[in-house]
């Protein structure tokens, strides 16, 4: 599935978080206070780490991508 501004922009907010994958671990996180923040999660050495860009829209998909 490829992010688009709209989906996340739409994205409801839930009881719990959840994220809206792509499948190149880019993705927001939504929370239930409706804050979205954007993470790439990759593997180093069979590793998986998390770095955090920023919150939507302050930090745009354009601008991760």
């Amino acid at each position: 599935m490829s992010l688009t501004d709209t989906a996340i922009r739409d994205a409801k907010t839930l009881g719990k978080p959840y994220i809206l994958s792509d499948t190149l671990g880019l993705y927001p996180l939504i929370k239930p206070n409706a804050s979205k923040l954007w993470y790439f999660k990759y593997r180093v050495g069979g590793k998986e780490n998390k770095l955090a860009f920023g919150a939507y829209p302050t930090v745009t998909l354009a601008r991760t991508t």
